[in-house]
């Protein structure tokens, strides 16, 4: 017998009412698309009578229509809206719309195929993440009314696109928070053990099943891009939690003497060996925790003229704000000692609960602390691929300033 939520997905005519408390509809009506469990009308439209991936026609408190949505009654964010159109439900022909609206964008920013093709939200599909590898994409889904579509998502993509693989990569832990399990699986096609991505003409394997997020960070394509414009020749660098190594590798390309990687994963450090021998440069690679390595390199006297640091996300939640906090200050005061007179320090943040002025006070705390004189030449945010919907804060989260420092002036 077909669940509740694929007879609704059949249907094109048919989901119950999900309607919202008096008031409530305020935030829809600017454009977002969240729904919150404490705004439902619980009375009128019991949320425990429906089940994880089920879909719900959200109206008003007066029953206006406001849109189709997949909904989950055990996550605090209930309710996802996918269409506003009331002559448009979720069906396959929804899905084949954002999937085209979305490649269409890509096809104009990028001229190979290696690009973030769905940001969740921000591409009408919430829940949803696509990287194009190629003829080989990775997607992850966080949220169980995706997961209800995962089949016609997938079905929609080979349609589109054709592709020789489609792997879920569905371990992350936000999982958790919709009740889902960390399963990873093939949806089609051979899968790899490894990726590929271009980028700027540059080629670079990653791991696919034991690598990081989808396996490599579209995000901070651009950012790598303008860091070209700041190197110079003999340049040093310092590439803090490089994974595969792109930061360093595109620091050699575009002239750097040398460059030094530090992260906590063998594997990484191996795959950014061999990504820069296969792009015909060499650099150094260090195993260990950031800070301790920052802090042996600091007492060996290595100095440096150029440091990275792209770290994990300290601050996941906003419980975690005043110790993420701290942690990247003291990264950041770590990095400024290890910088030679005049240099660069390129200090990241991919954390949306740290706001971006939080990231500069880091910066500045820490530049007191180590009598450096910083100037913020530019600031970078996450690459188009990863575009921002006006309406929901969240889909803006990385935060990439480059800074001059010298000597304490004044």
């Amino acid at each position: 017998m077909p669940s509740l939520s694929s007879t609704l997905r059949a249907d094109t005519g048919r989901s119950r009412e999900l309607r919202l408390k008096r008031g409530e509809e305020r935030r829809l009506a600017g454009g977002h698309l969240w729904i919150f469990s404490n705004e439902i009308d619980s009375d009128a439209t019991p949320l425990s009578a429906f089940a994880p991936g089920d879909l719900a026609q959200i109206t008003s408190h007066r029953g206006q229509f406001l849109g189709h949505a997949y909904v989950n009654p055990h996550a605090l964010i209930c309710a996802r809206i996918l269409s506003r159109d009331a002559a448009q439900p979720v069906v396959r022909e929804l899905i084949d719309t954002r999937l085209r609206a979305a490649l269409t964008l890509r096809e104009r920013l990028y001229r190979e195929p290696y690009y973030r093709l769905v940001f969740g939200e921000s591409d009408g599909l919430p829940g949803l993440v696509l990287d194009r590898y190629g003829d080989v994409l990775v997607g992850q889904i966080a949220t169980a009314g995706m997961e209800a579509l995962k089949d016609t998502v997938a079905e929609a993509v080979r349609t589109l696109l054709a592709p020789a693989a489609l792997y879920w990569k569905n371990d992350s832990a936000a999982r958790q928070l919709e009740h889902l399990p960390q399963v990873a699986e093939a949806a089609f096609g051979e899968i790899p053990a490894q990726i590929t991505a271009v980028e700027a003409g540059l080629r670079f394997a990653a791991p696919l099943i034991q690598g990081q997020k989808t396996g490599w960070f579209y995000d901070q394509t651009h950012n790598r891009a303008r860091l070209r414009r700041y190197l110079w020749p003999r340049a040093r660098v310092l590439d803090v939690c490089s994974y595969v190594g792109a930061w360093s590798v595109t620091a050699l390309k575009a002239g750097a003497a040398a460059a030094s990687c530090i992260d906590s994963s063998e594997t990484a450090l191996d795959f950014a060996g061999r990504n820069a021998q296969a792009n015909g440069v060499a650099l150094e690679a260090i195993r260990g925790d950031a800070f301790e390595a920052m802090k042996a390199l600091q007492e060996r006297g290595e100095r440096f003229d150029v440091v990275v640091l792209d770290p994990p996300a300290f601050i996941k939640r906003k419980k975690d704000i005043p110790q993420g906090t701290a942690a990247y200050r003291k990264l950041n005061q770590l990095a400024l000692s290890l910088i030679e007179g005049e240099g660069l320090l390129v200090s990241c943040s991919c954390s949306y609960h740290l706001a971006p002025e939080e990231l500069v006070t880091a910066i500045q705390t820490a530049a007191r602390h180590t009598g450096r004189f910083v100037q913020i030449l530019e600031s970078g945010g996450q690459s188009p691929d990863h575009p921002v919907h006006p309406a929901i804060p969240e889909t803006r989260y990385l935060k990439a300033f480059f800074c001059r420092v010298t000597r304490e002036v004044g």
